[in-house]
């Protein structure tokens, strides 16, 4: 999350948050035969489409984000 200034027209500043773009998606892992949830960002889904979800998950695990 960042944080930073929403600026009208008059040139008030006035805080806001920049929040990621988040999705909750179901996918189908072949190897393990059966289907997960996850909430991944934008980003994480053009990852995930690139390299596969099976990949995807074996090195959120090794880095410790998850346990899979």
């Amino acid at each position: 999350m960042l944080v930073g200034n929403s600026v009208s027209h008059s040139n008030i500043k006035t805080k806001r948050r920049f929040y990621p773009n988040l999705q909750t998606k179901k996918f189908y892992i072949p190897e393990e035969d059966k289907w997960i949830v996850l909430k991944v960002s934008a980003a994480g889904l053009r990852t995930i489409d690139k390299k596969g979800i099976y990949a995807c998950l074996k090195e959120a695990e090794k880095k410790g984000l998850i346990a899979f």
